[in-house]
Protein backbone atom coordinates (compact mmCIF):
# COMPACT_ATOMS: atom_id res chain seq x y z
CA UNK A 1 0.00 0.00 0.00
CA UNK A 2 1.71 3.41 -0.95
CA UNK A 3 2.13 6.06 1.60
CA UNK A 4 0.29 9.22 1.59
CA UNK A 5 3.05 12.04 0.59
CA UNK A 6 1.34 14.54 3.14
CA UNK A 7 1.51 12.17 5.73
CA UNK A 8 5.04 12.27 5.01
CA UNK A 9 5.34 15.80 5.42
CA UNK A 10 3.56 15.36 8.79
CA UNK A 11 6.50 12.76 9.74
CA UNK A 12 8.94 15.16 8.31
CA UNK A 13 7.72 17.92 11.10
CA UNK A 14 5.74 19.95 7.91
CA UNK A 15 2.07 20.89 9.21
CA UNK A 16 -0.21 21.28 6.11
CA UNK A 17 -3.16 23.74 6.28
CA UNK A 18 -5.49 24.09 4.17
CA UNK A 19 -6.12 27.83 1.88
CA UNK A 20 -9.35 27.42 1.39
CA UNK A 21 -12.92 27.77 3.41
CA UNK A 22 -16.41 27.62 2.28
CA UNK A 23 -19.91 26.21 4.33
CA UNK A 24 -20.07 22.97 1.73
CA UNK A 25 -15.97 22.42 3.06
CA UNK A 26 -17.69 21.79 6.56
CA UNK A 27 -21.53 20.48 6.28
CA UNK A 28 -20.66 17.61 3.72
CA UNK A 29 -17.71 16.46 6.20
CA UNK A 30 -15.04 16.88 3.84
CA UNK A 31 -12.93 18.57 6.38
CA UNK A 32 -13.53 15.96 8.62
CA UNK A 33 -12.32 13.78 6.27
CA UNK A 34 -9.49 15.66 5.22
CA UNK A 35 -8.27 15.97 8.80
CA UNK A 36 -8.47 11.66 8.62
CA UNK A 37 -7.44 10.30 5.50
CA UNK A 38 -4.75 13.44 4.55
CA UNK A 39 -3.26 14.70 8.10
CA UNK A 40 -4.88 18.29 7.55
CA UNK A 41 -3.81 20.41 10.25
CA UNK A 42 -5.51 23.98 9.86
CA UNK A 43 -6.98 25.89 7.70
CA UNK A 44 -6.57 29.82 6.06
CA UNK A 45 -8.68 32.08 4.62
CA UNK A 46 -8.80 35.50 3.43
CA UNK A 47 -11.33 37.62 1.42
CA UNK A 48 -10.39 36.29 -1.83
CA UNK A 49 -11.46 32.95 -0.62
CA UNK A 50 -14.29 34.13 0.85
CA UNK A 51 -15.88 36.13 -1.95
CA UNK A 52 -15.29 33.45 -4.05
CA UNK A 53 -17.66 31.18 -1.57
CA UNK A 54 -20.23 33.10 -0.63
CA UNK A 55 -20.73 34.30 -4.06
CA UNK A 56 -20.27 30.90 -5.68
CA UNK A 57 -22.69 28.98 -3.27
CA UNK A 58 -26.39 28.99 -2.56
CA UNK A 59 -25.78 27.22 1.12
CA UNK A 60 -25.54 31.28 2.78
CA UNK A 61 -29.01 32.02 1.20
CA UNK A 62 -30.86 31.35 4.16
CA UNK A 63 -29.08 33.58 7.05
CA UNK A 64 -28.43 36.40 4.25
CA UNK A 65 -31.85 36.54 3.84
CA UNK A 66 -32.19 36.42 7.91
CA UNK A 67 -29.71 39.08 8.27
CA UNK A 68 -30.94 41.26 5.52
CA UNK A 69 -34.43 41.48 6.99
CA UNK A 70 -32.71 42.22 9.84
CA UNK A 71 -31.80 45.58 7.93
CA UNK A 72 -27.79 44.44 8.84
CA UNK A 73 -25.43 46.29 6.62
CA UNK A 74 -23.22 44.77 3.72
CA UNK A 75 -20.11 44.61 6.08
CA UNK A 76 -22.67 43.60 9.13
CA UNK A 77 -23.49 40.56 6.70
CA UNK A 78 -19.94 39.23 5.60
CA UNK A 79 -18.93 39.30 9.11
CA UNK A 80 -21.55 37.18 10.09
CA UNK A 81 -21.49 34.36 7.59
CA UNK A 82 -17.51 34.11 7.64
CA UNK A 83 -17.41 34.19 11.55
CA UNK A 84 -19.68 31.10 11.41
CA UNK A 85 -17.96 29.65 8.48
CA UNK A 86 -14.69 30.17 11.10
CA UNK A 87 -16.45 28.95 14.39
CA UNK A 88 -17.41 25.68 12.28
CA UNK A 89 -14.12 25.27 10.85
CA UNK A 90 -12.46 25.64 14.60
CA UNK A 91 -14.54 23.14 15.99
CA UNK A 92 -13.73 20.62 13.60
CA UNK A 93 -10.76 20.92 13.73
CA UNK A 94 -10.76 21.25 18.13
CA UNK A 95 -9.78 17.99 18.26
CA UNK A 96 -6.46 18.49 16.35
CA UNK A 97 -5.89 21.43 18.41
CA UNK A 98 -6.08 18.76 21.60
CA UNK A 99 -4.35 15.91 19.69
CA UNK A 100 -1.34 18.38 19.01
CA UNK A 101 -1.23 20.25 22.57
CA UNK A 102 -2.46 23.46 20.79
CA UNK A 103 0.11 23.00 18.31
CA UNK A 104 -1.97 22.45 15.24
CA UNK A 105 -5.65 22.86 14.46
CA UNK A 106 -6.21 26.74 13.86
CA UNK A 107 -8.55 28.22 11.55
CA UNK A 108 -7.39 31.89 10.32
CA UNK A 109 -9.70 35.05 9.61
CA UNK A 110 -8.22 38.18 8.49
CA UNK A 111 -9.20 41.57 9.64
CA UNK A 112 -10.84 43.67 6.96
CA UNK A 113 -7.56 44.64 4.42
CA UNK A 114 -9.34 48.20 4.00
CA UNK A 115 -7.55 48.62 7.60
CA UNK A 116 -4.18 47.20 6.19
CA UNK A 117 -2.24 50.84 6.51
CA UNK A 118 -3.91 51.60 9.93
CA UNK A 119 -2.78 50.48 13.10
CA UNK A 120 -4.88 51.40 15.60
CA UNK A 121 -8.09 49.96 13.99
CA UNK A 122 -6.44 47.36 13.40
CA UNK A 123 -5.71 46.39 17.01
CA UNK A 124 -9.43 47.08 17.58
CA UNK A 125 -10.44 45.09 14.47
CA UNK A 126 -8.40 42.13 16.37
CA UNK A 127 -9.71 42.50 19.40
CA UNK A 128 -13.28 42.63 18.60
CA UNK A 129 -12.92 39.21 15.82
CA UNK A 130 -10.89 37.26 18.57
CA UNK A 131 -14.00 38.02 21.20
CA UNK A 132 -16.76 37.49 18.48
CA UNK A 133 -15.39 33.56 17.12
CA UNK A 134 -14.60 33.03 20.77
CA UNK A 135 -12.66 29.88 19.88
CA UNK A 136 -8.96 29.32 21.52
CA UNK A 137 -7.61 27.28 18.26
CA UNK A 138 -8.60 30.63 15.88
CA UNK A 139 -5.90 33.26 14.63
CA UNK A 140 -6.28 36.53 13.58
CA UNK A 141 -5.00 37.62 10.38
CA UNK A 142 -2.80 40.52 10.51
CA UNK A 143 -1.28 42.13 7.13
CA UNK A 144 2.99 42.60 7.62
CA UNK A 145 2.50 46.05 6.56
CA UNK A 146 4.60 48.81 8.69
CA UNK A 147 0.90 49.48 10.52
CA UNK A 148 0.99 46.14 11.14
CA UNK A 149 3.67 45.60 12.66
CA UNK A 150 2.95 47.67 16.34
CA UNK A 151 -0.41 46.26 16.06
CA UNK A 152 1.08 42.55 15.62
CA UNK A 153 3.48 43.23 19.11
CA UNK A 154 0.09 44.52 21.01
CA UNK A 155 -2.22 41.84 20.08
CA UNK A 156 0.26 39.02 21.07
CA UNK A 157 0.58 41.43 24.53
CA UNK A 158 -3.30 40.79 25.00
CA UNK A 159 -2.92 37.13 24.23
CA UNK A 160 -4.57 36.77 20.82
CA UNK A 161 -3.52 34.80 18.49
CA UNK A 162 -1.90 35.82 15.52
CA UNK A 163 -1.27 34.97 12.06
CA UNK A 164 0.88 37.48 9.98
CA UNK A 165 0.39 37.77 6.65
CA UNK A 166 1.71 38.87 3.23
CA UNK A 167 5.27 38.84 4.26
CA UNK A 168 7.57 39.10 0.99
CA UNK A 169 10.88 40.28 2.44
CA UNK A 170 13.27 39.10 5.01
CA UNK A 171 13.33 42.46 6.52
CA UNK A 172 9.04 42.42 7.12
CA UNK A 173 9.80 38.70 8.37
CA UNK A 174 12.53 40.01 10.56
CA UNK A 175 10.38 42.70 12.21
CA UNK A 176 7.67 40.03 12.46
CA UNK A 177 9.94 37.80 14.67
CA UNK A 178 10.62 40.90 17.06
CA UNK A 179 6.72 41.92 17.35
CA UNK A 180 5.96 38.49 18.25
CA UNK A 181 9.10 38.15 20.90
CA UNK A 182 8.38 41.88 22.13
CA UNK A 183 4.84 41.31 22.83
CA UNK A 184 5.50 37.85 24.62
CA UNK A 185 8.38 39.55 26.90
CA UNK A 186 5.77 42.87 28.05
CA UNK A 187 3.77 39.70 29.00
CA UNK A 188 6.17 38.09 31.16
CA UNK A 189 7.20 41.13 32.82
CA UNK A 190 3.89 41.22 34.28
CA UNK A 191 3.95 37.69 35.07
CA UNK A 192 1.13 37.03 32.37
CA UNK A 193 1.45 33.89 30.79
CA UNK A 194 2.43 32.77 27.38
CA UNK A 195 1.79 29.12 26.99
CA UNK A 196 -1.41 29.29 25.58
CA UNK A 197 -0.51 32.38 22.69
CA UNK A 198 0.12 31.06 19.47
CA UNK A 199 1.62 32.55 16.01
CA UNK A 200 2.93 31.87 12.64
CA UNK A 201 4.77 33.62 10.22
CA UNK A 202 2.96 33.21 6.83
CA UNK A 203 5.91 33.86 4.00
CA UNK A 204 4.80 34.25 0.62
CA UNK A 205 6.62 32.51 -2.48
CA UNK A 206 5.25 31.95 -5.93
CA UNK A 207 4.38 35.62 -6.24
CA UNK A 208 7.69 36.92 -5.65
CA UNK A 209 8.94 34.68 -8.61
CA UNK A 210 6.02 35.84 -10.47
CA UNK A 211 7.47 39.35 -10.43
CA UNK A 212 11.26 38.28 -10.87
CA UNK A 213 10.54 36.04 -13.69
CA UNK A 214 9.16 38.53 -15.37
CA UNK A 215 12.07 40.86 -15.32
CA UNK A 216 14.53 37.98 -15.77
CA UNK A 217 12.58 37.09 -18.63
CA UNK A 218 13.09 40.41 -20.57
CA UNK A 219 16.63 40.39 -19.86
CA UNK A 220 17.14 37.09 -21.50
CA UNK A 221 14.85 38.27 -24.38
CA UNK A 222 17.35 41.58 -24.57
CA UNK A 223 20.71 39.90 -24.72
CA UNK A 224 22.86 38.58 -27.50
CA UNK A 225 24.97 36.38 -25.16
CA UNK A 226 24.33 32.52 -24.52
CA UNK A 227 26.23 32.66 -21.45
CA UNK A 228 24.30 36.12 -19.85
CA UNK A 229 21.43 34.09 -20.70
CA UNK A 230 22.50 30.82 -18.96
CA UNK A 231 23.07 32.77 -15.94
CA UNK A 232 19.49 34.44 -16.14
CA UNK A 233 17.94 31.46 -17.21
CA UNK A 234 19.70 29.63 -14.18
CA UNK A 235 17.59 31.82 -11.76
CA UNK A 236 14.25 31.71 -12.79
CA UNK A 237 12.11 29.89 -10.69
CA UNK A 238 14.09 29.93 -7.25
CA UNK A 239 14.66 33.30 -6.18
CA UNK A 240 11.54 32.94 -3.92
CA UNK A 241 12.64 29.76 -2.77
CA UNK A 242 16.41 31.27 -2.10
CA UNK A 243 14.17 34.23 -0.33
CA UNK A 244 11.97 31.56 1.93
CA UNK A 245 15.21 29.14 2.75
CA UNK A 246 16.99 32.59 3.94
CA UNK A 247 13.69 33.24 6.49
CA UNK A 248 14.20 29.47 7.43
CA UNK A 249 18.11 30.32 8.23
CA UNK A 250 17.14 33.02 10.31
CA UNK A 251 13.90 31.71 12.50
CA UNK A 252 16.49 28.87 13.32
CA UNK A 253 18.91 31.48 14.91
CA UNK A 254 16.16 33.53 16.86
CA UNK A 255 13.85 30.21 17.98
CA UNK A 256 16.70 27.99 18.42
CA UNK A 257 18.77 31.03 20.56
CA UNK A 258 19.48 32.47 23.59
CA UNK A 259 16.79 35.06 24.07
CA UNK A 260 13.78 32.86 22.77
CA UNK A 261 14.94 30.02 25.23
CA UNK A 262 13.91 31.94 28.07
CA UNK A 263 10.61 32.85 26.99
CA UNK A 264 10.45 29.00 26.08
CA UNK A 265 11.25 27.79 29.87
CA UNK A 266 8.49 30.28 30.83
CA UNK A 267 5.94 27.97 28.07
CA UNK A 268 6.27 30.28 24.65
CA UNK A 269 5.48 28.49 21.57
CA UNK A 270 8.17 28.51 18.40
CA UNK A 271 6.29 31.53 15.84
CA UNK A 272 6.82 28.98 13.08
CA UNK A 273 7.15 29.96 9.31
CA UNK A 274 4.16 29.45 7.37
CA UNK A 275 4.74 28.91 3.68
CA UNK A 276 1.86 30.42 1.67
CA UNK A 277 1.40 31.20 -2.05
CA UNK A 278 2.60 27.76 -2.75
CA UNK A 279 0.64 26.85 -5.82
CA UNK A 280 2.30 27.07 -9.37
CA UNK A 281 2.02 30.23 -11.28
CA UNK A 282 4.20 29.20 -14.09
CA UNK A 283 2.81 26.21 -15.67
CA UNK A 284 6.63 25.43 -17.25
CA UNK A 285 7.58 24.33 -13.47
CA UNK A 286 6.30 21.20 -11.86
CA UNK A 287 2.91 21.88 -10.06
CA UNK A 288 4.24 21.16 -6.72
CA UNK A 289 7.66 22.87 -7.36
CA UNK A 290 7.13 25.40 -4.07
CA UNK A 291 6.01 22.38 -1.77
CA UNK A 292 8.57 19.82 -2.81
CA UNK A 293 11.53 22.62 -2.31
CA UNK A 294 10.36 24.04 1.01
CA UNK A 295 10.42 20.99 3.27
CA UNK A 296 11.67 21.06 6.98
CA UNK A 297 10.96 20.80 10.80
CA UNK A 298 8.79 23.43 12.04
CA UNK A 299 7.01 24.79 9.33
CA UNK A 300 3.53 24.80 7.98
CA UNK A 301 2.49 24.76 4.40
CA UNK A 302 -0.92 26.08 3.28
CA UNK A 303 -1.97 24.09 0.46
CA UNK A 304 -5.12 25.39 -2.06
CA UNK A 305 -7.43 22.26 -2.89
CA UNK A 306 -5.23 21.79 -6.80
CA UNK A 307 -2.10 21.75 -5.25
CA UNK A 308 -2.91 19.86 -2.28
CA UNK A 309 -4.51 17.13 -4.48
CA UNK A 310 -1.35 17.33 -6.62
CA UNK A 311 1.23 16.93 -3.68
CA UNK A 312 -1.05 13.69 -2.80
CA UNK A 313 -1.07 12.29 -5.86
CA UNK A 314 2.81 12.40 -6.86
CA UNK A 315 4.63 14.68 -4.18
CA UNK A 316 8.32 13.68 -3.38
CA UNK A 317 9.01 14.32 0.48
CA UNK A 318 12.31 14.90 1.19
CA UNK A 319 14.16 17.67 3.97
CA UNK A 320 14.42 20.27 0.98
CA UNK A 321 14.95 23.56 3.30
CA UNK A 322 18.33 22.55 4.61
CA UNK A 323 19.37 21.55 1.20
CA UNK A 324 21.56 23.96 -0.99
CA UNK A 325 21.30 27.02 1.33
CA UNK A 326 24.37 28.59 -0.34
CA UNK A 327 23.42 28.10 -3.78
CA UNK A 328 20.41 30.07 -2.30
CA UNK A 329 22.26 32.91 -0.69
CA UNK A 330 24.59 32.56 -4.24
CA UNK A 331 21.07 33.17 -6.18
CA UNK A 332 20.20 36.00 -4.21
CA UNK A 333 23.53 37.83 -4.80
CA UNK A 334 23.65 37.27 -8.09
CA UNK A 335 19.75 38.62 -8.50
CA UNK A 336 21.11 42.04 -7.01
CA UNK A 337 24.22 41.76 -9.24
CA UNK A 338 22.46 41.92 -12.28
CA UNK A 339 20.39 45.16 -11.14
CA UNK A 340 17.20 43.39 -9.93
CA UNK A 341 16.92 44.62 -6.66
CA UNK A 342 14.86 41.94 -4.20
CA UNK A 343 13.84 44.58 -1.84
CA UNK A 344 11.97 46.69 -4.70
CA UNK A 345 10.24 43.57 -5.98
CA UNK A 346 8.53 42.71 -2.57
CA UNK A 347 7.91 46.22 -1.52
CA UNK A 348 6.01 46.32 -4.90
CA UNK A 349 4.61 42.35 -4.40
CA UNK A 350 2.91 43.77 -0.98
CA UNK A 351 1.62 46.39 -2.45
CA UNK A 352 -0.17 44.50 -5.08
CA UNK A 353 -1.11 42.04 -2.63
CA UNK A 354 -2.77 44.47 -0.30
CA UNK A 355 -4.64 45.55 -3.42
CA UNK A 356 -5.71 42.49 -4.87
CA UNK A 357 -7.11 41.45 -1.23
CA UNK A 358 -9.15 44.94 -0.98
CA UNK A 359 -10.55 43.94 -4.35
CA UNK A 360 -12.34 41.10 -4.02
CA UNK A 361 -13.76 41.87 -0.46
CA UNK A 362 -15.43 45.22 -2.15
CA UNK A 363 -16.29 42.92 -4.90
CA UNK A 364 -17.97 40.71 -2.20
CA UNK A 365 -19.38 43.23 -0.24
CA UNK A 366 -21.34 45.21 -3.47
CA UNK A 367 -22.74 41.44 -4.50
CA UNK A 368 -23.81 40.93 -1.04
CA UNK A 369 -25.40 44.40 -0.83
CA UNK A 370 -27.04 43.87 -4.05
CA UNK A 371 -28.54 40.24 -2.80
CA UNK A 372 -29.55 42.29 -0.03
CA UNK A 373 -31.44 44.90 -1.58
CA UNK A 374 -33.13 42.63 -3.96
CA UNK A 375 -34.47 40.45 -0.69
CA UNK A 376 -35.54 43.75 0.99
CA UNK A 377 -36.89 45.36 -2.43
CA UNK A 378 -39.15 41.96 -2.69
CA UNK A 379 -40.18 41.97 0.91
CA UNK A 380 -41.69 45.42 0.60
CA UNK A 381 -43.25 44.38 -3.03
CA UNK A 382 -44.91 41.48 -0.81
CA UNK A 383 -45.89 43.26 2.09
CA UNK A 384 -48.01 45.97 -0.45
CA UNK A 385 -49.41 43.42 -2.53
CA UNK A 386 -50.66 41.60 1.16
Amino acid sequence: MSTNPLFELTQAGQSIWYDNIERKLITSGELKRLIEEDELRGVTSNPAIFEKAITGSDLYNDQLRELAERNESAVEIYEELAVRDIQSAADTLAVVYEKTGGTDGFVSLECSPLLAHDTAATIEEARRLWRWVDRKNVMIKIPGTPAGMPAIEQCIYEGININITLLFSLESYEQTVQAYLRGLERRLLENKPIGAISSVASFFVSRIDTAVDKRLQEMIDKSSSDQEKATLGSLLGWIAIANAKMAYQRFKEVFHGERFARLKAAGAQVQRPLWASTSTKNPAYRDVHYVEELIGPETIDTLPPATLAAFRDHGVVRLTLEENVEEARARLRRLEEIGISLDEVTAQVLADAVRLFVEPFEKLLAAIESRRDEILGRAASSTATD
